[in-house]
């Protein structure tokens, strides 16, 4: 039993620190000197960087908390006309990266954009340019992204209300609650490991964008990394950046498992486990709940992929010049290779936490996952800065050379996917590991 346990620690250990390498290079970057483009950041626009990111974090984190939950509700506890399309339908959109969103949204009510040629083809008045809302800057941004990545904290939830027993929506008819009520104190606290992971996952992804806030020409702590590095030359300082970052993050995470404490969120036994009766809706509620449904598919995924098939059609040749055999075969393989990477560690590293119950392995892992919200570009610097320490400074690999293995090619783009998304597949995996009892 002991060596058992040992081979569990040590392979979790591993897993965890090898996530967290380029986290350890850039805490390595404070031990550097920087520019002097460092001293007119902190003057001028550090604080900007600083309120622009907490802004967008906390409208982020606020819309797709009401959508995500909103919509997972709906579908795990309602029949209604097209539940069981919805449950499915809303995950595509994912399918659209926030970035693109913010394009297609940019474009659709831009001056003289898509609403506007709509409006005038449909009406004999020419209407003002002005008639037409402006979704940009800051609350554009925070559209985008919302409902670009509403989908984590949607899947989880809706993970979590299927496997919740009958047993506590009875509690809440004997206690005497109101709907309302019963969901606000029985149903949501139960999904609360669940919706705190895909918060966790949508706060990484918010603060790490870099897309969507450029486009909207807002200054968050991504685009200062970005500017640091890829205009003054000037990586230390980006890592020092990536750093504060990561820290914050690493605050949330330690915040949130402070306020949870040793509450468990597992049904006691299967005895105790009964399978939930959803609700049948007719009439305007049925007609209300696949409205709401509906509306946030089509704004998150219906919405973008027509935008973007009217530009097919305006430019066909832009779309006909790309060789999409090509592309498609090496997604493919990237996505297969990466996936099955991912899954696999995660759960070996979970099951290593959850067997071994080690304070240290529980806190690297935290650490280490907080790489999610480092932007891939400063994830892979971090590494090759990793992989030339090691070229240079340890004995055994003098004779190879690791940069050129690790640069251009796919081992050195899944390694890099692995610890970029590696927040992800953990999350998930834990929520679920929350939802067993510990003595089985």
């Amino acid at each position: 039993m002991i060596a058992r346990i040992n081979i569990w620690y040590l392979s979790s250990f591993l897993i965890s620190l090898i996530v967290a390498i380029p986290i350890i290079m850039i805490f390595s970057s404070f031990f550097e000197t920087t520019s002097e483009y460092s001293l007119v950041l902190k003057e001028t626009f550090l604080s900007e960087y600083v309120i622009n990111s907490l802004t967008l974090l906390i409208g982020v984190l606020i819309l797709t908390s009401i959508i995500g939950v909103g919509c997972a509700y709906l579908v795990s506890f309602y029949n209604f006309f097209g539940a069981n399309f919805f449950k499915w339908a809303l995950i595509l959109s994912f399918a659209v990266p926030a970035y693109i969103y913010s394009y297609s949204l940019g474009a659709f009510f831009d001056n003289y954009g898509t609403a506007y040629s709509i409006l005038n083809s449909l009406s004999d008045n020419i209407i003002s340019n002005s008639a037409i809302p402006k979704l940009d800057g800051m609350f554009g941004a925070m559209l985008a992204i919302s409902f670009s990545i509403f989908g984590y904290v949607y899947v989880l939830t809706r993970t979590s209300f299927h496997y919740q027993s009958q047993n506590l929506i009875d509690l809440g008819k004997n206690l005497g609650f109101s709907k309302k009520k019963t969901f606000f104190k029985i149903i949501l606290p139960s999904a609360r490991p669940s919706i705190v992971a895909g918060l966790s996952l949508v706060a990484m992804e918010t603060l790490s964008d870099f897309g969507s806030v450029s486009f909207f020409g807002i200054s968050t702590l991504t685009t200062g990394i970005y500017n640091a590095w890829i205009t003054f030359d000037d990586l230390t300082l980006a890592n020092r950046l990536s750093f504060y970052l990561l820290m914050f993050i690493f605050l949330l995470f330690t915040i949130e498992n402070f306020s949870r404490k040793k509450a468990q969120y597992h049904t006691l036994s299967k005895s105790g486990f009964k399978t939930k009766t959803k609700i049948n809706l007719k009439g305007y509620k049925s007609t209300l709940a696949f409205s709401i449904c509906f509306l946030v598919f089509f704004i998150s995924f219906l919405f973008p992929v027509i935008q973007m098939s009217y530009w097919t059609i305006l430019f066909p040749k832009h779309f006909f010049d790309l060789n999409l055999i090509d592309l498609l075969s090496n997604t493919l393989i990237l996505v297969i290779l990466s996936c099955s990477l991912l899954i696999s560690l995660s759960f070996i590293s979970n099951y290593g936490n959850r067997i071994t119950k080690s304070k240290l392995l529980q806190s690297l892992t935290t650490f280490s996952i907080s790489g999610y919200a480092m932007p891939g570009i400063i994830l892979a610097v971090a590494y090759i800065s990793f992989i030339s320490f090691l070229d240079e400074n340890i004995f055994i690999f003098e004779n190879y050379n690791m940069k050129s293995f690790f640069i251009g090619s796919i081992f050195g783009l899944i390694v890099v996917y692995f610890v970029r998304f590696y927040s992800l597949a953990n999350n998930g995996i834990k929520s679920g590991y929350l939802k067993i009892n510990y003595s089985i």
